[in-house]
């Protein structure tokens, strides 16, 4: 992914923002007016901007699948490990051979389409294997979750994610926000939050210059009018300034 975007850009100029890979979601709404705006009680969102307000929803499912596992026996318990974290149940275990073992397990599709395949493969040194077939959607409670910056929402880092596991993710979104965004001359508000609800919260602190580095003694009254001065220019900034989020800042942000 990061290979294409480079290339994308290089070649043609194209400035690419790569957002949270999305699976389809099935979405029962109440109301005349939702059921205007999604033309009907069900509706398919793809995209995280066209979630509905949770007031609305009545039932909230999503795709599984049943995937299947050959691996070494030696790393059995690294991969049940793993298929537990994203919310794997296992259907069946069968050893092939005196090495090999093969395990079915039921997982929800959103769980497995960004890194499962690679993380999979790193635990087992390369040997297993993973196939899966799609089972249709079942009933889980899925929740947006939104990053905001200085309360200001960024579409982009938006997703959908089951409720049992959206406040981890905030604060790992919110630690990982700190570290690439840019500081700025103002202090940055990092929040993860579900509706009106705030998950996690760090702050980017700002970069201060030193405006008494060329106040050699003197009154103390002209420091604290410098400082004054400088508080009063922060606020000013913070009010009308935009924080624009690199591009880089999305590719760094899905790679767990």
């Amino acid at each position: 992914m990061d290979v294409f975007s480079q290339r994308l850009e290089q070649e043609h100029g194209a400035q690419v923002i790569t957002t949270t890979p999305s699976v389809p979601y099935k979405v029962k709404v109440r109301g005349e007016r939702a059921k205007r705006e999604f033309r009907g009680e069900e509706t398919i969102i793809t995209n995280p901007s066209s979630w509905p307000d949770p007031c609305n929803i009545v039932e909230t499912s999503e795709p599984y699948v049943i995937g299947t596992i050959i691996t070494p026996d030696i790393y059995l318990g690294d991969v049940i490990g793993l298929c537990h974290s994203r919310r794997g149940v296992q259907l069946s275990t069968r050893n092939l051979d005196a090495t090999r073992i093969l395990m079915q397990y039921k997982l929800p599709m959103n769980e497995i389409v960004v890194d499962f395949y690679d993380i999979l493969k790193s635990l087992s040194s390369g040997y297993a294997t993973f196939d899966y077939e799609e089972m249709g959607f079942e009933s889980s409670h899925l929740v947006k979750l939104d990053i905001l910056l200085n309360g200001r929402a960024v579409p982009e880092l938006s997703t959908i994610i089951h409720a049992s596991q959206a406040r981890a993710l905030a604060k790992k979104i919110c630690e990982k926000l700190k570290d690439v965004l840019p500081r700025q001359l103002f202090q940055i508000a990092i929040q993860a939050a579900v509706g009106a609800k705030i998950l996690a919260r760090t702050n980017i602190q700002a970069v201060r210059k030193d405006v008494l580095s060329k106040c050699y003694g003197g009154d103390i009254t002209r420091k604290m009018k410098l400082l004054k001065h400088q508080a009063e220019g922060k606020k000013r900034m913070k009010m009308y300034g935009n924080i624009e989020v690199p591009r880089e800042t999305f590719i760094n942000i899905l790679k767990r």
